[in-house]
């Protein structure tokens, strides 16, 4: 297909960029260290992080991660925490001594947590002592063989910090009771680190940066492997985008997407820190009322998240009133933004609501809309510089402009494949090096892209990706019940939600019970929303539970 899209760019945004500016993201830092080491990089319930203390501190982790553990290059360090200080020190820490990130949602169940530990082969972790009894069931099967113990209040100041970590835990009781062998306290690291010699490792483009888990078709989670390059091609892309609309040094970013999630490890993290913007870190974004509370002390410039965020936000009277004059770049991903949403939005901050598209696999910016758009226009954008797509048929054959078809893309930011499926990553691939996404999409004259349908059965929970296999596999273990299907249904909160349909083995069974039963063993956006009983479920010839035909009862 021709780039029929560059004429659709907006001025000054090129077709090509340059990829290979930096060897890796451990040098990108630091060029961002030596611009701006005085200039505010993260702010966290109240506490300031500079440029220059960010890097010492990123120093001392790397120092004792090579000195005190004396990990080989290239071991796999877990990192399991929301949105706090301690996450972007451990993470570049760990990227510049040269070992790979596996990023863990802290609100994963034992049976995710040990899948993902045990398929990346991780010989460390760093985790939020909120979480650490979940790790402490899956420990014995794990690889694991460092604990290192962060606690809410570490970067907060003696005093605040003291005051935080005891209210966390003795008054609001949200550190579970745990025990873990020979855990390190997190702040002994940095003072370890410290009275040691870092060592600068000379880490190279096509380097592991991140095992990236991702769901499958399958309902196996999948580790899509993420280079340095993978990531810095995907910033350099994303920064020639943003440019035109961008001042460096001055802007100031919200972060209320958790930084594990591929959209804003690489959009709000590496994109920020690159032009070396303030970074407000929100640890618990479903508490609308403390956001709103946070957002109103600083002048917020780029607002990054997803749907369900701006609408929850829209729906708030204190938000409705806060001042948007410094708002410059409104920028919705991860799920599809919704056009009441959008049009809220631009009424209320006077900016624009733009929509991007993107995937783990593809680090994950593919296409998004130019930032000088004015009006919503239902698009996903327009495919960014330096990325190839094309839309092909079952056959994969490319079909007509205007045609429905499978949307393929190529490029720099495509990952090198799924960490140890060889035929995982075969399946995904294309003999010409296109990567399917699995995604129905249509474009236009003007090279604008729509998703109109998906190909594969995932279910897409407020921007995560919900796989029906994984889902059916927890119901499935559930004795009263003899078959099972999920699909997903329209959720005004979350913009999808899961629907299981159920055969009973047991008549007793009830929908109480399979819901508790699946949140003991799922994430909580996995966990069906509505459950349906039926005497048999539609299937092929040979017996293939036909997914399909039950979201066509639905109008899906």
């Amino acid at each position: 297909m021709d780039k029929i899209w560059l004429q659709s760019y907006q001025q000054g945004v090129p077709a090509e960029v340059d990829i290979n500016e930096f060897e890796s993201l451990g040098q990108m830092f630091e060029k961002s260290v030596a611009r701006y080491r005085d200039r505010v990089a993260y702010v966290s319930m109240g506490a300031e992080l500079t440029y220059g203390e960010l890097d010492t501190l990123a120093r001392d982790f790397a120092a004792y991660l090579q000195n005190d553990l004396k990990l080989a290059r290239g071991a796999r360090i877990a990192l399991m925490m929301p949105n706090v200080l301690q996450y972007p020190i451990c993470m570049l820490g760990a990227l510049r001594a040269g070992y790979a990130v596996v990023n863990c949602n802290p609100l994963y169940t034992p049976r995710e947590l040990e899948h993902q530990l045990t398929d990346s082969g991780a010989e460390a972790i760093v985790i939020l002592e909120n979480f650490a009894h979940t790790l402490e069931r899956v420990l014995a099967q794990s690889t694991i063989k460092h604990i290192v113990i962060a606690r809410l209040g570490d970067l907060l100041g003696f005093a605040k910090g003291s005051f935080v970590n005891f209210v966390v835990k003795y008054v609001k009781k949200m550190v579970p009771a745990w025990q873990l062998p020979q855990p390190v306290d997190f702040r002994k690291t940095l003072l370890r680190g410290a009275g040691r010699e870092f060592i600068p490792v000379a880490v190279k483009p096509d380097d592991l940066a991140f095992l990236q888990y991702t769901g499958g078709t399958t309902g196996v989670c999948k580790g899509a492997m993420l280079t340095h390059r993978n990531i810095l091609a995907n910033l350099a892309q994303v920064y020639a985008w943003i440019i035109p609309d961008i001042e460096e040094g001055r802007e100031f970013v919200v972060t209320a997407l958790p930084l594990y999630h591929i959209f804003a490890l690489t959009a709000n993290c590496f994109t920020f820190l690159r032009i070396g913007a303030s970074n407000l870190l929100i640890t618990n974004p479903r508490d609308i009322p403390a956001l709103v509370s946070e957002l109103a002390k600083y002048p917020i410039t780029v607002f990054l998240g997803v749907n369900t965020l701006f609408n929850a936000l829209l729906h708030n009277e204190a938000f409705r009133a806060l001042d948007f004059s410094h708002l410059k770049i409104s920028l919705g991903g991860g799920m599809a933004v919704q056009k009441s949403v959008a049009d809220r939005w631009k009424q209320l901050t006077g900016t624009a609501l733009i929509e991007a598209y993107g995937l783990t696999e593809t680090s994950p910016a593919v296409t998004i809309n130019p930032l000088n758009s004015t009006e919503y226009n239902g698009s996903i954008g327009l495919p960014i510089s330096s990325t190839e797509v094309v839309i092909r048929n079952d056959s994969g054959v490319d079909v007509a402009l205007g045609e429905r078809g499978e949307l393929c893309v190529r490029g720099p930011q495509v990952m090198t494949g799924y960490f140890n499926r060889p035929e995982e990553t075969a399946n995904v691939f294309m003999a010409d090096g296109f990567m399917r996404t699995g995604d129905i999409a249509v474009m236009d004259e003007k090279g604008y892209l729509r998703i109109v349908d998906r190909k594969k059965d995932m279910i897409l929970v407020s921007g995560f990706n919900v796989y029906p296999n994984e889902v059916e596999d927890v119901v499935a273990m559930h004795p009263g019940v003899l078959e099972v299907a999920s699909v997903g249904i329209p959720d005004a909160r979350s913009g999808e939600a899961v629907k299981i349909f159920v055969v009973k083995k047991d008549p007793a069974l009830t929908a109480a019970q399979l819901i508790a039963h699946c949140r003991e063993h799922l994430t909580g956006y996995k966990v069906p929303s509505q459950v349906e009983f039926r005497s048999g479920l539609p299937k092929t010839t040979v017996g293939k539970i036909l997914r399909r035909q039950l979201r066509d009862e639905l109008g899906r």
